[in-house]
């Protein structure tokens, strides 16, 4: 009996698959059964060498062992992972296995993950490719039966490796270069830095923003109210006050404007982060966490995806889909709605995966054993489905003229006419208001006016400020990422911008994690450290339209209209560039990202400041021999740390009370005043003055 092997991204994963094709026997590593073996990869099993493997004199961080240009690539298997590769290289390599189905996730990674295992494991086999867009048993069983030739995807698995190959390339060696010049570990990457200073530029404008005041005359009538455009001077706003005040305005002109607001298109990835980052406050990575374990769980279609649309072939099943939902969400119910599902619908703005919807599942199953978080992102998600094939939303705006001691004036109305998707939206952010959510727009509707028609009016003066540009939010970053670069590309360019879709989350953790951005709230703000790098970088490596262009090629490579080699060439001449550039900097420069000295006191000695190291506390005058160290004998036999509050207290009054101290004769702990005994040897010495 021969076998066809199936290997998956995940074992969650594997198990759905394995459940839906008849692979019910539970073996070490895999799933067996109905003519199958499903096993899975643990993320990615096989990854690109360290530096070091290539050489061990990379093991240590030098400049003149810049640029490192791997030639061939090597590859390791981490060992945490070496358990389940075996198993997957020794199901690759059994005889009985005649076919090899590719079930990684359907993407540019997913391609890579399975890719790097089956040629680690130096198999031959002919391999399928399962190309899926849910976790629902139908839509597993609809793959499997339209299986294509993994050589289809030859094109974008080079997308991945140049991607993969790229990051490897500017991120070791801009890192290593960088940190040499600098001593201190400055991360450096192809998508994080452009990032980074994204974030450092917008905080120079808001440093340099000077506010500036200005002044509005305001004539009023009754309900009817009117407004001048910016005044200067104050003396110039009070002068028009009064020269209206009590007087006649007489309405000169009345413009109406019938409107239509376009219904929202369905989300993808970088949407759905944005709007549950501004409702919820959820970060770029939960929100992809949870979109994840909902596919997981078959509840939600594929996450990782950049398209707003729905493929033609999908009408049916929308329109099913909103016809449950309508009874399933409370927030729903009563609408009359008649979906107009063909506006959802565009075949050709879908390349990998359709936009994020509900599953059938879902509606089986509706909210049960559902975390709120994750309730929270399902219900959004149907909302923006329910909005997306609602009608129009209608509305008129009148914007009147006034003429007031030869001043104009104006007013501006607004009437909705049909509310279209706009009520399904109300309905479903109106309980939300708690959550922060900012308020929705008031309606000023005007009185009837005529032209020609007189008013007597009083006038009020108001005080205004010119408002700084804002922090960024992570709605408004990755929606700044998407665009950036926008305006240096073509226009029928289909993905712009910093990384993918599926990038950005990580891109922005690994920034805070590396203390280059701190969250405040829900602002993302650069630190110092973060700006100082923005600045020293050079524009190859922070210009965001550049990056964008890289990402736009790999783009161009997956579709098969641009040439890997070329490339790589690039990006290794870039590097090489790099390296030649940056030999050496000033000497000031040197201890830019030297953290600050913490004083800790005055010397005993010499009367310089004492500082604190990470092992000790010393003098900074160099001939002078003093320090205290943190781990002296004297502390750790009475199991007592040394802090810098004993220290500061040691150098400024030769005593510090310390409490808890330990006594290895009575094996108790005691309170006691601790005496600096400096004799001025090499070590200082501490002695126990009394106990408490």
């Amino acid at each position: 009996m021969s076998f066809q092997l199936v290997i998956a991204e995940k074992p969650s994963v594997a198990r759905s698959i394995a459940a839906v094709i008849g692979a019910d026997e539970k073996q070490n590593g895999y799933w067996q059964g109905g003519g199958y073996l499903v096993s899975w990869c643990i993320g990615h099993l096989v990854s690109f060498a360290e530096a070091g493997q290539y050489d061990e004199k990379y093991g240590k961080w030098r400049y003149e062992d810049l640029p490192i240009l791997p030639q061939p690539w090597q590859f390791i298997v981490p060992d945490e992972k070496k358990q389940q590769f075996e198993i997957v290289r020794s199901l690759l390599n059994r005889p009985d296995v005649d076919s090899v189905t590719a079930a990684t996730d359907a993407g540019r990674e997913g391609e890579l993950i399975f890719r790097f295992v089956y040629q680690i494991a130096g198999c031959t086999k002919p391999v399928k490719r399962l190309w899926i867009s849910s976790m629902e048993d139908a839509a597993i069983r609809e793959g499997f039966a339209n299986l294509r030739p993994d050589l289809d995807y030859d094109a974008l698995y080079q997308s991945a490796l140049c991607r993969a190959k790229a990051d490897w390339l500017v991120g070791i060696n801009a890192t290593r270069l960088f940190s040499v010049l600098y001593h201190k570990t400055l991360t450096v990457g192809r998508v994080q830095t452009p990032t980074l200073k994204m974030l450092v530029d917008r905080d120079a404008k808001i440093l340099r923003f000077q506010k500036e005041k200005y002044y509005t005359v305001g004539i009023q009538s009754g309900s009817l109210k009117a407004d001048s455009g910016r005044i200067a001077s104050m003396d110039e706003a009070n002068t028009l006050k009064s020269t209206c005040a009590g007087t006649s305005a007489i309405c000169t002109s009345i413009k109406r404007e019938r409107k239509a607001e376009q219904p929202p298109k369905l989300y993808d990835l970088t949407t759905l982060q944005r709007e549950a980052n501004r409702l919820f406050g959820f970060t770029a990575k939960q929100t992809l966490d949870y979109a994840q374990q909902l596919y997981e769980k078959k509840l939600l279609t594929y996450p990782r995806t950049d398209s707003q649309y729905l493929t033609e072939d999908m009408g049916q099943t929308a329109q099913h889909l909103v016809s449950d939902l309508l009874g399933l969400l409370p927030f729903a119910q009563g609408l009359d709605l008649p979906p107009k599902v063909g506006r959802i619908l565009n075949s050709k703005k879908v390349s990998d995966h359709h936009a994020i919807i509900p599953t059938a599942e879902f509606v089986k199953q509706g909210f049960t054993g559902l975390a709120e978080s994750e309730c929270k992102l399902m219900n959004l998600i149907c909302s923006k489905l329910l909005c997306a094939i609602a009608a129009p939303h209608e509305y008129e705006t009148v914007t009147a003229v006034f003429s007031c001691a030869g001043n104009e004036f104006t007013a501006k109305g607004k009437t909705v006419l049909v509310p279209g998707w706009k009520e399904i939206d109300q309905r479903f952010r109106s309980p939300l208001k708690a959550d922060g959510e900012e308020e929705t727009e008031t309606l000023n509707t005007l009185p009837e006016l005529a032209e020609g028609q007189s008013f007597r009016v009083t006038s009020t003066v108001s005080e205004h400020f010119t408002s700084p540009p804002k922090a960024y939010t992570e709605d408004t970053l990755l929606s700044a990422m998407e665009r950036a670069g926008a305006e240096d590309m073509p226009e029928d360019a289909e993905r712009k911008g910093l990384g993918t879709p599926a990038t950005r989350a990580a891109t922005l953790e690994k920034l805070v994690q590396m203390g280059f951005v701190q969250r405040k709230g829900k602002q993302l703000v650069p630190t110092k450290d973060g700006i100082n790098l923005a600045v020293v970088l050079p524009e190859s490596l922070t210009s965001p339209a550049l990056t964008a262009e890289w990402e736009n090629r790999l783009t161009e490579i997956a579709k098969g209209n641009a040439d890997a080699d070329e490339f790589m060439a690039k990006i290794e001449a870039q590097v090489r560039q790099l390296v030649k550039t940056y030999s050496c900097i000033s000497a000031d420069k040197q201890n830019l990202f030297q953290s600050e000295r913490v004083i800790i006191g005055k010397c005993p000695r010499c009367s310089e400041n004492v500082y604190e190291g990470k092992k000790n506390f010393y003098c900074g005058n160099r001939s002078c021999q003093f320090v205290m160290w943190k781990n002296d004998r004297f502390f750790e036999q009475r199991k007592k740390a040394f802090t810098p509050k004993i220290a500061a207290a040691l150098l400024k009054n030769g005593k510090a009370k310390v409490k808890g101290l330990y006594s290895e004769k009575t094996g108790k702990t005691y309170d006691a005043t601790v005496l600096l005994a400096d004799t001025g040897g090499k070590y200082v010495n501490y002695r126990v003055e009394r106990k408490e």
